[in-house]
């Protein structure tokens, strides 16, 4: 009865779809896909490397901050020393690079559109 098991698919091949680029080809055992390019796509799809997360907040060095009473803006400072006040966090950001003042990413989008 082994012999039989073994046996029983000699001579027999099937035509098969690759599952990644969708060629028909002749398939030799439990083969899934057409060539090994093909198969070390479909590897590397299902072992994909995570990408990297966002931070909820971003660091205080690149995070844009105004003062409320005289709206100057600095880059990774909460304090404003002229007001002796604390800024208020307008968002991520760094500087214009023409003119040198801090400027935040919400400040370059179209109005009404969010980040990320």
């Amino acid at each position: 009865m082994h012999a039989e098991l073994t046996l029983r698919n000699v001579g027999e091949t099937q035509m098969k779809r690759c599952t990644i680029c969708a060629t028909e080809f002749e398939a030799v055992g439990r083969q899934r896909f057409c060539t090994s390019a093909c198969r070390q796509k479909a590897w590397r799809r299902r072992h994909a490397s995570p990408l990297p997360s966002i931070p909820a907040r971003a660091p205080r060095h690149s995070t844009v901050y105004q003062c409320g009473s005289c709206e100057t803006r600095y880059l990774g400072e909460q304090y404003c020393g002229d007001c002796a006040t604390f800024c208020r966090r307008v968002g991520v950001g760094g500087l214009c690079p023409t003119c040198d003042e801090p400027v935040a990413i919400v400040d370059l989008l179209p109005e009404g559109a969010q980040p990320g």
